[in-house]
């Protein structure tokens, strides 16, 4: 019996990614430090809030030009599970529609406003939230209030946990396991890829005075060859990518419909294939 596992580019078992919220000025200096150690992240903006704090030269130039991701946060900031469901679908496409104007980017990533997807009201649900993502073509919104330890990739990618926010006062003991995991070596059935992904908003670095905690975490986890570091939607992308390979019936021809180079492990051996690309496995 085989095992297949994904491999992120490169063949890493690895991937790191963070999302901060709001538009904060302090991005920007949140921007120096996590480029100085290459890390990626996905910024999560309200779209009638921002206007006071980036213009688009700038979102140009310090965001998308060092490769980090511009995602939905509601017009208003206001948590859907609180909404009835039109004006929480007004939220989300006002809100895109308003981003992709200004930006010239197609942004289809999201992380809920305030609560996360944790407290319903006024008749909302989860159900309800995720099918008009969907409808509006939101690929993933990530929420809040579990933090953990497990680093596994989401399940369902509208309801997207993170690992840890950066105060976490076990935030750094997770890196040091996430570190030490050596996943190539791990028992057959135990070799699945692992996440690392924090969440925060950069203002708390300045109202804490405590910006050594980002440097703490930044050089942690930088520099490391088993690692990808990566945005949201690079993430989603790639795994979803993954999961549309084609294979034969007895398993031992794979084809790659994508555009996308895939890396992947069938017990212990690892492969890549081309797009476009029929592979034999051994």
């Amino acid at each position: 019996m085989m095992y297949r596992f994904l491999r992120f580019p490169g063949g890493k078992p690895k991937a790191v990614t963070l999302s901060y919220d709001d538009g904060c000025a302090e991005d920007l200096h949140f921007l120096e430090i996590i480029n100085k150690y290459g890390l990626k992240c996905t910024f999560n903006f309200n779209s009638t809030l921002l206007h006071e704090n980036f213009s688009d030269e700038v979102v140009e130039k310090e965001f998308y030009a060092k490769g980090h991701e511009i995602a939905v946060h509601g017009a208003f900031h206001r948590a859907e599970g609180t909404l009835r469901p039109i004006e929480g679908i007004t939220e989300v496409l006002e809100c895109r529609k308003e981003l992709e104007k200004r930006f010239k980017r197609i942004i289809r990533g999201m992380a809920y406003p305030d609560s996360g997807i944790r407290f319903f009201s006024n008749g909302a649900s989860y159900e309800s939230v995720k099918n008009y993502l969907k409808e509006l073509d939101i690929a993933y919104s990530r929420t809040l209030g579990g933090d953990n330890d497990l680093f596994r990739l989401p399940e369902d990618w509208h309801a997207w946990m993170p690992t840890a926010h950066h105060n976490n006062p076990e935030i750094l003991n997770y890196i040091d396991k996430f570190l030490s995991l050596d996943i190539l070596n791990a028992y057959i059935s135990a070799r699945s890829p692992r996440l690392f992904y924090i969440w925060g908003h950069s203002y708390e670095f300045e109202r804490n005075n405590n910006w050594e905690q980002l440097e703490n975490i930044c050089k942690k986890l930088a520099g490391n060859e088993d690692i990808w570091y990566a945005t949201n939607i690079e993430i989603y992308e790639y795994v979803n990518a993954y999961h549309s390979l084609v294979y034969s019936a007895d398993g031992h021809m794979v084809y790659n419909p994508t555009v996308v180079e895939l890396w992947f492990d069938v017990d212990k051996k690892l492969y890549h294939i081309l797009p476009g690309q029929t592979l034999k496995i051994d």
